[in-house]
């Protein structure tokens, strides 16, 4: 750990994809790699130096346009980066997602013996990511990306998922994606809600003070500086399962999306219940100054139109009293939808597999989405829910229901089955652009 703290972040030597907010609407492509020789893994290093988009870069269209470069721990390792190095990353990259399945509620049909081959593998090295705002401008990142991977024998591609925006701009449950994202110190970039305090760099980004006051950098600095840890996940969504649910717990249509509001905290288009209590407003949801500014703790500390159980407050519970700092387990979230749309209305599942690419960014794997993961969507204790887990993405076994409060008696839900299954995923390093032409530069 460093004793000093920079004053400001070096936009041009951190990736993009870490502080920019996803745009509207996106195309995104996932690209997985495997090193089988360390020479060229160098080279695919130094090439990405030259083709990762820095975050300084956010002029014109390319604002919305980047392609980010992770690597694994196993790809570290196949690079060639000292014992000594390795040992000073984050411990929980050091195992690797598969290893961590049962702190993360990775199990049964979402444990790692069902994920999509090679997720989950010591074949994972090298994730190249490129998102845009439509089919066009993506090809056109692809392309500019791929120089850095193309002919070079010694890398192989051994996966890809092609991710784009639903028609509807919501994901498969029918809710709009992508509303909440933090302000970042020093990055220039508004956060989605303008009651919340900026949090301190650190909290993304290595080599920056964070909000207890640590600066974490993995060793040598030119290596961990200005990085950052990148958790993907593929979540396929039984979509039919969740219809059926919402009909079946409904006294009517209006109902029912009373309750698909209850369950995530937000109404299909968007508008929170906090802003919206009683029915939708969709101009409220479109509206990206205004859906996402509100706190709970005043207003509602008891949940009566927020449930203290719902998606978006267990996610980020903003001021609500819960046990713990809210503001130490903060993290960037982006999601992608991948798959064809279940047809409107179909509460039959056709067989698709449909869902989200979901990515966390942050400096703190442990104390971010493993806390959020294990403390907040998988148990409840900390908002006095005692066992019950998260109602759209916890891992339900048919036993604990959803509870909405409300006076004179609260309103019990039948037992939650799984919505979301695991399908693979992979915790990564997002090295800055020095570090990726250190990489490049390295010599056995």
């Amino acid at each position: 750990m460093s004793v000093h703290a920079s004053a400001a972040l070096e936009l041009d030597d951190i990736q993009s994809g870490v502080l920019s907010p996803r745009p509207t609407p996106y195309t995104a492509t996932y690209l997985v790699f495997r090193v089988d020789d360390r020479a060229h893994g160098r080279e695919l290093m130094r090439r990405a130096s030259a083709v990762v988009t820095p975050a300084s870069d956010s002029v014109g269209a390319r604002q919305e346009t980047w392609v980010s470069v992770a690597v694994t721990f196993h790809g570290l390792a196949a690079l060639g980066v000292p014992r000594a190095s390795l040992d000073t990353f984050a411990w929980e990259f050091r195992q690797g997602m598969a290893a961590r399945a049962e702190a993360l509620g990775d199990v049964g049909a979402s444990g790692p013996e069902h994920w999509e081959a090679p997720l989950g593998t010591s074949d994972v090295h090298v994730v190249f990511v490129a998102l845009a705002p439509d089919a066009t401008r993506l090809k056109a990142a692809v392309d500019r990306a791929r120089p850095a991977y193309d002919r070079l024998p010694g890398v192989t591609a051994i996966w890809r998922q092609d991710c784009y925006a639903l028609p509807t701009g919501t994901e498969h449950f029918g809710y709009r994606d992508g509303v909440s994202h933090p302000a970042v110190e020093g990055s220039g970039i508004a956060g989605s809600n303008q009651l919340e305090v900026p949090l301190k760099a650190g909290e993304f980004v290595l080599g920056h003070q964070d909000e207890i006051g640590g600066i974490q950098t993995p060793r040598p600095e030119v290596l961990g500086r200005n990085g950052s840890y990148a958790v993907f996940r593929k979540l396929h969504q039984r979509v039919a399962e969740f219809r059926r649910y919402l009909r079946d717990n409904a006294t009517s249509p209006e109902d029912e999306e009373l309750l698909a509001a209850k369950i995530m905290g937000r109404w299909r288009s968007g508008a929170p219940l906090a802003l919206s209590p009683e029915h939708d407003d969709p101009e409220l949801g479109a509206d990206p100054h205004r859906r996402n500014t509100f706190l709970y703790g005043r207003d509602d500390p008891a949940g009566f139109t927020t449930p203290s159980g719902c998606h978006i407050r267990r996610a980020n519970p903003r001021d609500a009293a819960v046990a713990g700092e809210v503001r130490l387990h903060r993290m960037i979230r982006r999601g992608a939808v991948y798959g064809p749309p279940l047809p409107e209305g179909a509460l039959e599942d056709d067989g698709a597999d449909r869902g989200l690419m979901f990515a966390f960014i942050g400096a703190h794997p442990g104390r971010q989405f493993e806390f959020v993961q294990s403390e907040w969507m998988n148990d409840g204790v900390f908002f006095g829910g005692g066992s019950a887990r998260d109602p759209v993405t916890g891992s339900h076994d048919g036993v604990t229901g959803f509870t909405v409060p409300r006076r004179p008696l609260r309103r019990r839900l039948s037992p939650l089955p799984r919505f979301v299954v695991t399908r693979g995923g992979e915790y990564c390093f997002l090295p800055g652009l020095n570090a990726l032409r250190w990489l490049g530069d390295l010599q056995d």
